[in-house]
């Protein structure tokens, strides 16, 4: 895959505040890619130097093979902030259409995609409303299509599910796929790793300015994991610690158990085998982005406590 956003070694100070410090990272074409990081890390300041809000103090970002330029390359780009920013007194339809033209779009060609775009998500009783009507999660249904209207090469959600019942969240995440099929890359932020773990190819995990993780997700549960098995079996009485594993816990018919260093997990299949356990179901029991998140996190910040400390 070709790379479409390409972050070398970027650096930004407030006063004597490390916001992004020395952080690099590549984004591949038509990619769903995941930037996570606890509040504080920096996640934030990443997104508005990106999408041309704040210049870096250091370092280059590269968008489709040039040196990025904010005032040309801003319409490659569509951006929904966490904060949403909407003019609350003015008709939704009137202010899609506007914000569209702004983006370069005639308003011929703004006026037909935005009924396209309300039909597809079932807001076409919307466009006299005003935003200071909707309710959250409408607001961010509005705020999507808004993002989207122009057919960016790049969009980034900040996240873009908040506020939304499980019905409309399923459906902004249909058009998420979608879109990244189209050939849109999409540059997910959110703190609900859930939904990164079920959306996002590839993830960056961000924390005191510094990047502390790379990877797609895959890798990242492969990196992590424990060597723990849950095994699925009769006669659970009969199952007792060996050289081979340790037992963690017993419930419902299932084991659960951890290799011990110096063995595989074909030995213990081959074990329970060759001890006449009836297996239903052996499967390995990799992390979650959660846990993983929460470890890597709580690491960092005990290292740099110690760091000061010391």
């Amino acid at each position: 895959m070709d790379t479409i956003l390409s972050l070398q070694h970027l650096k930004k100070y407030y006063a004597t505040q490390k916001a992004v410090d020395d952080i690099s990272f590549d984004i591949q074409k038509g990619s769903i890619f995941g930037l996570l990081g606890p509040n504080g890390a920096g996640k934030t300041t990443l997104l508005r130097m990106i999408t041309g809000i704040f210049y870096p103090d250091e370092g280059q970002i590269i968008l489709d093979g040039q040196p990025f330029k904010p005032s040309e390359d801003i319409a490659k780009i569509g951006y929904m902030p966490e904060e949403r920013g909407m003019y609350k007194k003015m008709k939704i339809g009137e202010q899609a259409l506007y914000l569209a033209q702004l983006k370069g779009l005639s308003k011929a060609e703004a006026t037909e995609r935005i009924v396209y775009w309300f039909k597809k998500l079932e807001m076409e009783s919307w466009w006299n409303k005003k935003v200071e009507d909707l309710s959250k999660g409408m607001s961010q249904k509005l705020q999507f299509v808004i993002t989207v209207l122009h057919e960016p090469k790049l969009i980034i959600l900040d996240e873009p599910f908040s506020g939304l019942d499980p019905l409309n969240a399923n459906l902004i995440k249909d058009e998420i796929y979608g879109l990244a099929k189209k050939g849109a890359t999409i540059i997910f932020s959110t703190h609900r790793m859930e939904q990164v773990e079920e959306i996002c190819d590839h993830i960056v995990l961000v924390n005191l300015g510094k990047k502390i993780l790379d990877g797609s997700v895959a890798e990242v549960k492969q990196m992590f994991k424990e060597n723990i098995f849950a095994i699925e079996t009769k006669h659970l009485e009969n199952i007792i610690d060996n050289p081979i594993y340790t037992i963690i816990r017993k419930e419902n018919n299932k084991v659960y158990v951890k290799i011990n260093e110096g063995h595989d997990s074909n030995q213990v299949l081959s074990h329970f085998i060759e001890n006449k356990h009836e297996i239903v179901s052996y499967n390995e029991l990799l992390p979650s982005l959660n846990d993983i998140f929460i470890k890597l996190v709580e690491s960092t910040h005990a290292t740099t406590r110690a760091f000061q400390n010391s």
